[in-house]
């Protein structure tokens, strides 16, 4: 069975003035359709810039980094911002929801970038926003909403355009416990019910113990793969 997400010898390193700053070096790692994997490591680790690579937020300095057989790392800026638009979906600590615009237009926002009509988006967004328990909330505002309900208006957000990937930075980092256990049995649900695969930073290990499979960096170089008995 191939990989959905397929990383051979990736580097990644940044500049500071005229010094090289080496944050990834040499990860090899595979993620299958359907894989809920966390990413852990302590702060400077390199799990947040591994995130952003694997969504296509940022590229790698060297190394092949394959999602579906896609090289995305090779697409142009035009093309890359198509492939995330339409293969994944973004989760942050921080929810990043608009505050002028109530819960339904927050998560509507993807799909105006699309060719469905008005009734068509309004009937997605009113699934999606049922499907994590917000259909009475719509039309509130993020600051009528509490941080709990806010990153779930950010997860049917996130699941508006279907994609096959969720991609999520600390999502429950800004909640209490009550809160964040909702989220990740909320996320538990798009894993196990929908086949979404998940690829989810957290330094918290009760969070990361939810998730199929961890994998471990330290000092950009990863010391754990996920296990392969599942596939």
């Amino acid at each position: 069975m191939s990989a959905l997400i397929s990383i051979r010898e990736l580097y990644k390193t940044y500049q500071r003035g005229n010094q090289p700053v080496p944050v990834l070096m040499g990860i090899n790692l595979e993620i299958h359709a359907g894989d809920y994997v966390s990413l852990m490591g302590p702060s400077g680790s390199g799990k947040s810039t591994l995130l952003n690579l694997i969504a296509g937020i940022d590229k790698p300095t060297a190394g092949a980094l394959l999602i579906d057989d896609i090289d995305i790392a090779a697409l142009p800026e035009s093309e890359l911002a198509n492939w995330r638009a339409a293969n994944v979906g973004f989760i942050f600590q921080f929810y990043n929801l608009m505050p002028v615009l109530n819960a339904f237009e927050n998560v509507e926002l993807p799909l105006l970038l699309t060719h469905l009509s008005k009734s068509q988006r309004r009937e997605h967004v009113e699934t999606a926003l049922a499907m994590v328990g917000l259909a009475d909330r719509m039309d509130h505002y993020p600051n009528e909403l509490s941080g709990g309900q806010q990153q779930r208006v950010a997860i049917a957000r996130a699941l508006i355009s279907d994609p096959q990937l969720i991609v999520a930075d600390e999502p429950t980092g800004d909640l209490d416990r009550q809160s964040a256990d909702d989220i990740l049995s909320l996320l538990d649900r798009l894993n196990c019910e929908l086949g979404k695969t998940i690829v989810m930073v957290t330094h918290d290990p009760k969070c990361a113990a939810r998730a199929k499979q961890q994998v471990h960096l330290e000092k950009g170089l990863l010391l754990s793969e996920p296990d392969e008995q599942s596939h």
